[in-house]
């Protein structure tokens, strides 16, 4: 006999020995119900004052037998029936109502959301004898429908076959999964944004997140913005917006919900607790697009040092007793759990990594002492992610730098020799763009590409003129290099895209935003500019030609713009 699930507090030996019992019945693999079994749920129901559900599986099995309370049941961890795409659970439930009422909210909640094959509620009369089963069932394919509820039945005759009902239901589903799947390439996710924020505000970062979601392969098939006074501190929303949030995932074929706002360990379980879904945040989004374009050794390891800080708070045991693996002799008391072993594991692959990193910014060191005694001038881009400073870098100099119209399309510093026209040599160097709220873990990882522009002797912040919002990116930049403590580095503005722009009102974001225009992917357009970078460096070069111990430039075959 399998364990009751749910609340039988209170009851007598005899009848928690009875509702036992029912896991010892067996359905025909169709059959909802037979005339015996109603009867004995009702009949128990009636006597207890409390609901009763089973959970019955595809072969007429009794799976889980439910205790509740007057009102309903609460179904317990389906972790043994996981619902595939395109698939429904493969159980399905049958639960009395004492007041013989109708399906409830509820119940059409936990049929959506758990993606039951049916949900049936057993009508019981004052007496406890079954009056009427009503039935429901998920469908596909409808927006504004999630479920559909089928004509009362009678509880001795239930006119149904549920495995032909489960066939067809899961054929459709199967045609409108392939079709999603043939409409977009990669995994299907909603985006979420709970913001106390102006609406305006939101919508930008919303169109970020989108930005972010497709330069990570993710098909968005729907966008909610919910503006509240207090953001609630377990889920964020409300639970019923979850639920409808989820349900609605779940009409759309997705499978992941990506929130724009930076989500807690205890946050990230009780929305994927609450809604069984895959729930991600922003930050987990950066991190898997930059895991994905990471190419030298030295850009893998930042990303894995990022994601393991970002994971070690957030690992938890998969099972709830968590065994005990290290007790007995040589280790005597209550030993380790295997979430420990995890988490020490990590704690140690973290420290090589930061090891190796360090080795890393040493050398780094040495190449900025190295250049010093050269005498040459380092010029850093810097900018908002996808503003186009490698393009800039390869128009300058000549170069093949990868570049894509997407967030973080490089990551790994480029550095190219450049030479002006009046005969002053400079190195050009690309890092990784920034972006608003620049993720911690990140930021830390990133520490010793980072440290690539304290070599600087000019910053060329790159602004996409074109962007609506690019006062307040180059703002999120300026805040970044201050938290840097960059902000004494000479620094020129340089506003790329003006192509994109009418006349008027480039004019007026030159003359907010201060700097030179130029449309990096033109070299004729180029010229202002190098004008400004060797007006500025010139002074520099002089005072470095002028010390004695300064060695002359090693050949090479520097680029003239």
């Amino acid at each position: 006999m399998g364990r009751i699930a749910g609340n039988t507090t209170g009851l007598k030996p005899n009848q928690v020995r009875r509702i036992g019992a029912l896991y010892r019945r067996r359905l025909a693999p169709g059959a909802l119900c037979t005339p015996e079994l109603a009867n004995e749920l009702g009949s128990l129901s009636a006597e207890i004052r409390r609901q009763i559900g089973l959970l019955v599986d595809r072969r007429g099995r009794i799976a889980t037998v439910i205790v509740g309370d007057a009102q309903r049941i609460v179904i317990p961890d389906l972790e043994d029936f996981r619902a595939a795409p395109g698939r429904l659970r493969g159980v399905r439930c049958l639960h009395t109502h004492l007041k013989g009422e109708a399906l409830t909210r509820d119940d059409l909640t936990d049929l959506d959301l758990l993606r039951l094959d049916l949900m049936a509620a057993l009508a019981l009369n004052p007496e406890g004898k079954p009056v009427t089963i009503h039935a429901a069932h998920v469908l596909p394919g409808h927006q504004a429908l999630t479920h559909q509820i089928l004509p009362p039945l009678s509880p001795h005759h239930p006119d149904i076959d549920c495995l032909d009902l489960v066939r067809s239901l899961e054929a459709e589903l199967g045609r409108l999964n392939l079709r999603h799947r043939a409409d977009g390439n990669g995994e299907r996710a909603v985006l979420v944004s709970v913001t106390t924020a102006p609406r305006r505000q939101a919508a930008a970062g919303m169109d970020e997140l989108r930005q972010l979601a497709h330069s990570c392969g993710l098909t968005v098939v729907s966008e909610v913005i919910q503006q509240r006074r207090r953001i609630d501190p377990s889920l964020l929303l409300g639970t019923g917006k979850l639920q409808e949030l989820a349900i609605e995932a779940l009409q759309r074929s997705a499978s992941l919900l990506v929130f724009d706002q930076e989500l807690n360990p205890s946050q990230s379980r009780a929305i994927a607790d609450a809604i069984e879904m895959k729930v991600i945040d922003r930050t987990q989004l950066i991190l898997d697009i930059f895991a994905q374009r990471a190419q030298s050794r030295e850009g893998k390891l930042q990303v894995e040092l990022a994601q393991l800080r970002y994971r070690l708070p957030r690992l938890v045991g998969k099972n709830r007793a968590m065994s005990r693996l290290a007790g007995g002799i040589g280790g005597r008391g209550p030993g380790e759990t295997q979430l420990e072993i995890d988490r020490r594991r990590v704690r140690e692959r973290i420290g090589r990594i930061e090891a190796s990193l360090e080795r890393v910014r040493s050398r780094r060191h040495q190449q900025k002492a190295l250049r010093q005694r050269k005498a040459v001038p380092v010029i850093s881009l810097v900018g908002y992610t996808n503003a186009g400073k490698s393009t800039l870098l390869n128009t300058l100099t000549h170069s093949r730098v990868p570049t894509a119209d997407r967030l973080f399309a490089t990551l790994d510093p480029s550095s190219r020799r450049l030479r002006f026209p009046r005969d002053l040599e400079v190195i050009l160097t690309d890092t990784v763009g920034f972006i608003r709220d620049l993720p911690r873990e990140l930021r830390a990882a990133f520490r010793a590409t980072l440290e690539e522009l304290e070599l600087a002797d000019l910053l060329l912040h790159v602004i996409d003129v074109s962007d609506p919002a690019c006062q307040a990116r180059a703002a999120a930049v300026d805040a970044i290099l201050e938290d840097l403590e960059l902000q004494e580095i000479p620094q020129l503005r340089v506003l790329n895209k003006q192509d994109r722009l009418d006349a008027e009102t480039l004019a007026r974001r030159v003359r907010t935003l201060g700097g030179v225009p130029v449309c990096a992917r033109e070299a004729a357009s180029l010229a202002p500019l190098i004008e400004r970078m060797q007006a500025i460096l010139e002074p520099l070069a002089a005072r470095l030609a002028a010390d004695p111990a300064s060695d002359p430039v090693p050949p090479d075959s520097p680029q003239s713009p």
